[in-house]
């Protein structure tokens, strides 16, 4: 029996030092912040202070002239403080074909990446106001989803994604497209679209299509979405403006504002409004944005107001 396995052992360390081996190149970068957000009197915040923390492990090689990319973040947001894995992927360059990547977990399909694409020097106008993200249009995204990527030189990029089915995360497989042409100097025009069925036979068709502008230090952008739902679920119909200012290389600020409709419904429109600004330093970043929001969740009754304050290191 020993003999066997050392003859085993012989030919597998044989079979390894035959074989091609490609070195990986390894890489480890982190980001720290400390954010207060405040002003908002209907919600129950504590003390207002969170932590953020992240550390992402990054290897890359070639295997069989593809570009294989693993990436892992430690994310300290358990309950109980401790680092957790988070974000996890694969990522496969295939050259000109364009790349293929399979997200474990915090990957972005085609419509959610493009939710609120408007230009901010820090948060959309619809966070930070509890309950005014709850019907922005922007797709699905879950664990184990594949996404596929092509950029022509032309300035054309096209993204699909895919989700299988699962219980957990739709009852049915989802997928989504989108386009991106960003050819003419300055000027970022896109479109994505996707059916979603997070229950059996309620399926919602959503779509947004946007355009920004960058002239100068001046970038300003419009986005406009939609949320067709089957049956007797309530439709949205979403509209976004945005403008920035880079005062100087260090220094930005921006304004926007976002409306949410529900279609049909005889409620008010949800209006949001921010306006945010962005100083670095760096590896140091300052940020700070103030929120005003009129009808949160299409309700006349629910009027809010809040702030954020952050400082956040990158490493």
């Amino acid at each position: 029996m020993n003999n066997l396995k050392k003859v085993g052992l012989t030919a597998l360390a044989g079979s390894l030092v035959a074989g091609s081996v490609s070195a990986a190149d390894l890489s480890v970068t982190g980001s720290a912040t400390m954010s207060y957000n405040g002003g908002d009197s209907k919600a129950t915040q504590g003390n207002g202070w969170t932590m953020g923390d992240s550390v992402t492990f990054s290897a890359s090689g070639d295997v069989n002239d593809i570009g294989v990319t693993l990436s892992l973040e430690l994310d300290g947001d358990g309950a109980d403080g401790t680092n957790q894995l988070d974000s996890q992927s694969i990522k496969f360059d295939l050259g000109d074909a364009g790349t293929l990547t399979f997200a474990g977990h915090g990957g972005d399909s085609a419509m959610s990446a493009k939710d609120d694409v408007m230009p901010t020097a820090s948060e959309e106008p619809w966070d930070i106001l509890t309950g005014a993200e709850t019907n922005v249009v922007g797709g699905t995204s879950g664990n184990d989803m594949f996404t596929y990527s092509y950029s022509h030189d032309s300035g054309l990029t096209f993204t699909a994604a895919y989700i299988n089915a699962s219980a957990a995360v739709t009852a049915v497989s989802y997928s989504d497209f989108g386009v991106e042409y960003t050819g003419v100097d300055g000027l970022t025009i896109g479109y994505a679209t996707g059916d979603s069925e997070v229950t059996v036979g309620a399926e919602i068709e959503e779509h947004t299509m946007y355009a920004k502008y960058a002239m100068g230090g001046i970038t300003v952008g419009v986005q406009v979405s939609e949320a067709d739902a089957s049956g007797s679920s309530q439709d949205y119909e979403t509209a976004g403006m945005g403008i920035s200012y880079q005062v100087n290389d260090d220094l930005s600020v921006s304004y926007g504002s976002h409306e949410i409709e529900a279609v049909g419904s005889g409620n008010p429109d949800q209006e949001t409004s921010a306006v945010s600004a962005s100083y670095t330093m760096g590896s140091l970043s300052i940020k700070a944005s103030v929120h005003n929001g009129d009808n949160i969740g299409n309700s006349s009754t629910n009027n809010r107001e809040a702030y954020n304050l952050s400082l956040g290191f990158a490493f």
